[in-house]
């Protein structure tokens, strides 16, 4: 397996559990203000993050200041920003709704990466942006429903959108080499730190802890945060920011199905079109590599 095929396929599975993050956030909007359900994700997940350092023995990065800032701003934006505003946004629209405004993600990640990181992407991963983009287009253009759509949730969501594509993209601005799991670690740590000041003006407000609320939450700190941190750092270092971007249309897929099937939402023929568009966008890059190693095998 080549190295830019492995890339892809962990940002595949990377993108599919920020996909289910909009299921766990449904789930926590329901009993849980968003900068305490932030905290407490990551006041779990960052000390699983440095029992995995130590048992790597994965050393901490030597840094300029200047990195440790641009590390403090993805925390800031990304982790906290994403969390935050997707769950605030999720009391108000629904999580199909919320699955379809983040396959914006692509478009926003690939014009993040072009003006911000100066790549200049090439003719197949501009035509495979395409095609992601026509799947949301698909997902979001619904003739014929007559159901409501919260203006204020979907701007909020849309919000946790711009910070997700600051948050994969930004890193790429750092020279040193970090460690996929020393950068989880770090954005953890930073996350705790940065969510838990608007948490503790949250806690006064709070009428009661709902079950299925914190299992959401531990949920979110388990799989999406440590396994996604570590599936998305490791793949997005194989491959280009503008290459990586095209694999966040896989979220929207992954929230829009388990959407229909933990919450019972209805999905659309609109949604299933679209869901095919984002799977071919894919498959067109992946299909390259898989072409050229199974050539090398014959060979051998």
């Amino acid at each position: 397996m080549s190295e830019k095929f492995q890339g892809y396929l962990y940002l595949s599975l990377a993108m599919i559990m920020v996909g289910s993050t909009v299921i766990a956030s449904k789930l926590i909007a329901s009993g849980l203000p968003p900068f305490v359900a932030t905290a407490l994700r990551f006041a779990v997940a960052f000390p699983l993050f440095l029992a995995l350092m130590h048992l790597t023995r994965t050393p901490w990065p030597k840094l300029e200041r200047r990195e440790w800032l641009i590390l403090l701003l993805q925390a800031g934006a990304g982790s906290v920003g994403y969390t935050t505003l997707l769950i605030a946004g999720l009391r108000y629209s629904s999580a199909t709704d919320a699955g379809v405004v983040i396959g914006t993600l692509p478009v926003v990640s690939a014009a993040i990466a072009i003006l911000l990181l100066g790549e200049r992407p090439s003719r197949s991963t501009l035509i495979a942006i395409g095609l992601a983009a026509a799947g949301v287009l698909t997902i979001v253009l619904r003739p014929g429903e007559g159901t409501s759509h919260s203006a204020l949730g979907i701007t909020l969501v849309f919000g946790a959108v711009v910070c997700e594509g600051l948050f994969i993209l930004i890193n790429k601005r750092i020279r040193t080499p970090i460690a996929p799991l020393a950068l989880s670690t770090i954005m953890a740590g930073m996350g705790v730190g940065v969510a838990i000041v608007p948490a503790l003006f949250e806690v006064p407000s709070m009428q009661g802890v709902a079950e299925q609320s914190l299992a959401a939450v531990l949920y979110y700190a388990l799989v999406p945060t440590v396994a996604g941190f570590i599936l998305w750092y490791a793949g997005s270092a194989r491959v280009s920011g503008t290459e990586a971007s095209v694999f966040t249309a896989l979220a929207p897929v992954s929230a829009v199905l388990l959407a229909f099937v933990l919450l019972g939402e209805p999905v659309s023929i609109n949604q299933l079109a679209g869901i095919g568009c984002v799977l071919v966008a894919v498959l067109s890059l992946a299909m390259p590599h898989l072409r050229s190693k199974t050539a090398g095998q014959a060979q051998i």
